[in-house]
């Protein structure tokens, strides 16, 4: 879709809005989609909300421990030299 085309719609006596079926084609917005709206000089802007909170390494690291007891490195080499030989067959 271009710049030149332009697309209409209406907003409802609820506020709701329906965005044409080629732009959520587009954007991939399925139903239920959480969109940010944004207010910009130009008009109001849509985004897909981010699916998971932003966060960073240092506050999730370490949150997954295992209950097994941690493995030797002669025990990670072999698990690692199983699975390239299962690989390998494949």
């Amino acid at each position: 879709m271009g710049v030149q085309e332009r697309i209409t719609t209406t907003v409802s006596t609820k506020g709701q809005v329906i965005l044409p079926k080629a732009i959520r084609e587009q954007k991939h917005w399925a139903a239920g989609t959480k969109l940010i709206v944004e207010e910009t000089d130009e008009g109001v802007l849509l985004k897909a909300a981010p699916v998971f909170a932003a966060t960073d390494i240092e506050s999730v690291f370490g949150s997954l421990r295992s209950t097994k007891p941690a493995l030797s490195i002669d025990e990670m080499n072999m698990v690692i030299s199983e699975e390239a030989k299962r690989r390998a067959r494949d």
